[in-house]
């Protein structure tokens, strides 16, 4: 069993921020592979599924995200989950807007879910699925640009949420390099 964390913050109103796409990206999933119904569970909500005949814990840590570790350690332990099976799916600012990359264990390159799930697990060493939403490019402006909403000119949201659903399979089978270039194709710009 894999568990699948995405990452954000609960309630309406956080719902369409950057910070959230951690959670929309695992919601696209779950509604693209026919997961069960999401349910409340450590600290959290959960939803049930296979992706390639591979079982995936869907989770959506509800502690906000600097205390996601709180959600992700306990459904790790209860389903005997290790490190290297748990998949973050995260906002990140170094990466251009719509951009992915995989990669596991490294910094937390102050993104505070990471941050708390690593102090949770006591480990660096989990999957994390860079989801780029770009730097506003000074750092006074980054909480306010994290924190706000997707913007109407932000048409790629919602392509590189479907090629994520798409491509998951190819992560559900231990594929990262595969994943990034299959995403990549699917959100590419027409010529």
């Amino acid at each position: 069993m894999l568990l699948w964390v995405g990452l954000g913050n609960p309630g309406a109103e956080h719902a369409r921020q950057r910070h959230n796409i951690g959670f929309m990206a695992i919601d696209a999933i779950a509604r693209r592979h026919g997961f069960g119904p999401w349910r409340k569970r450590y600290k959290g909500e959960i939803a049930e599924g296979s992706i390639g005949g591979v079982k995936i814990l869907a989770l959506k840590p509800q502690t906000y995200m600097n205390g996601s570790g709180d959600s992700v350690q306990p459904a790790a332990a209860f389903h005997k989950i290790a490190p290297a099976d748990i998949w973050a799916f995260h906002d990140e600012l170094d990466l251009a807007p719509g951009k992915v990359r995989v990669k596991m264990g490294g910094g937390v390159a102050g993104h505070n879910g990471l941050r708390d799930m690593q102090r949770a697990l006591g480990t660096p060493d989990y999957w994390r699925v860079r989801l780029g939403i770009g730097h506003p490019g000074m750092k006074e402006k980054v909480h306010g640009h994290v924190l706000g909403n997707f913007a109407k000119v932000d048409t790629w949201v919602e392509p590189l949420l479907d090629a994520v659903a798409d491509a998951a399979p190819l992560l559900a089978s231990g594929k990262p390099e595969d994943f990034m270039t299959r995403v990549a194709l699917l959100t590419q710009e027409p010529k």
